[in-house]
C-alpha cells in the first residue's frame, strides 16, 4: 500500500480551549462528548482524560447514519465495557436524539439524586459538549435547542468560546471550542482524521490522501466502490490505480487524454465524507477487549 499521508496540525487555540474547559468543570455536572461513528477512536481526544477528570461522561457517536450499522454496534459494546454510554446519532437529522434524555438520566441520575437529598428539587443539569473541530457539536446544540442558535460549518474551528444554551426541561449544555491535540503519535489517526475532513485539506497532500483512502476502503468496501463509480475493482488494490480509474470514468480528463488526478482526488474526498459511498467505517474495536 502507499506510504502514510504525514499529517502536520498546529491548533493555535488549543491553550486557550483547555483553559476554558478546566476553569468551567465547576459550573457543569457532566459531560457529552461527541465523536464520529466511521473514527470512533481518532475523533476523540486523549488529552480530554486529563482535564476533564472524574466527571460523569457520555458519548454520541454521530454520522452514525454514514457509518457501518454493525460497526456501529460493536463500537456502542466496546464503550459500554469501558463504563462509558453511547449512542449512535445523527445530529443533522436528530435521529437517535430521542434516545438523549434518558442516556443522560440514566448517566447522570444519581447527581439527580443527590441535589433532591439537599432540597433541590427541579435543579437543571448543567452538561458540557466537548469534541474536535468538524465533528457535529454545533448541530447538536443547535438540533437539541430547536434551532440554528449555534454557529455552524462545515469546516474545523468555527466556535470560538464556551456558550450556554437551554434544550428542554431540566438540561443546560455548555458548547465549546472544538480543538485537536499537538501531535498526532499515530500516523493513522492523523490520515484518519484528514479523511473525514478534521484536518484541513491544505494540510495535506490531497491527492495521496484520496489513494490512502481509497485503498483502505477497498480493502474492506471493495463493493461500495464498484457500485458508486461503476467499476471494476482490480484484484489487488492499487490506491494510484484505483483513482485513474475513477477519474477517466467520471471524465475528468486533462489534454492529451490525461487523467486529471487532483480533480479526481477532491471528487472522491467530497463523496467520501458526504456519505454518497454508503456507510463505511473506518475503525473498528480491537476484538479482544470487545464485551
Amino acid at each position: 500500500m502507499t506510504d502514510a499521508v504525514s499529517v502536520q496540525w498546529f491548533p493555535g487555540h488549543m491553550a486557550k480551549t483547555r483553559r476554558l474547559i478546566t476553569e468551567s468543570l465547576p459550573l457543569i455536572d457532566g459531560v457529552v462528548e461527541i465523536a464520529d461513528a466511521r473514527i470512533p477512536v481518532s475523533s476523540r481526544n486523549p488529552e480530554l482524560n486529563a482535564w476533564l477528570g472524574d466527571k460523569p461522561r457520555l458519548l454520541l457517536l454521530n454520522k452514525a447514519d454514514i457509518a457501518d450499522e454493525a460497526a456501529n454496534k460493536r463500537w456502542i459494546r466496546y464503550f459500554a465495557a469501558q463504563g462509558i454510554p453511547a449512542l449512535p446519532v445523527d445530529c443533522k437529522t436528530g435521529k437517535g436524539l430521542g434516545g438523549f434524555s434518558a442516556l443522560v438520566n440514566d448517566r447522570l441520575g444519581h447527581v439527580l439524586e443527590k441535589y433532591h437529598q439537599k432540597g433541590m428539587v427541579g435543579r437543571t443539569l448543567r452538561l458540557m459538549v466537548v469534541g474536535i473541530p468538524n465533528v457535529g457539536k454545533s448541530s447538536f446544540i443547535n438540533r437539541m435547542a430547536g434551532g440554528s442558535r449555534a454557529k455552524v460549518a462545515d469546516r474545523p474551528g468555527v466556535t470560538r468560546g464556551n456558550q450556554w444554551f437551554t434544550v428542554g426541561k431540566g438540561i443546560e449544555l455548555m458548547d465549546t471550542a472544538g480543538v485537536l491535540w499537538p501531535k498526532f503519535d499515530d500516523a493513522t489517526v492523523g490520515e484518519h482524521l484528514a479523511f473525514t475532513g478534521a484536518v484541513k485539506d491544505v494540510v495535506t497532500d490531497v491527492e495521496l490522501l484520496a489513494v490512502r483512502l481509497l485503498e483502505l476502503v477497498g480493502l474492506r468496501y471493495a463493493d461500495r466502490l464498484s457500485e458508486r463509480y461503476k467499476i471494476a475493482l482490480p484484484a489487488e488494490t492499487d490506491g494510484p490505480a484505483l483513482l485513474e480509474l475513477i477519474g477517466r470514468k467520471r471524465g475528468m480528463l486533462l489534454s492529451g487524454g490525461v487523467v486529471d488526478t487532483e480533480r479526481a482526488s477532491v471528487m472522491v474526498l467530497d463523496e467520501y465524507r458526504a456519505g454518497k459511498w454508503g456507510r463505511i467505517t473506518l475503525e473498528l474495536p480491537d476484538d479482544e477487549k470487545e464485551a
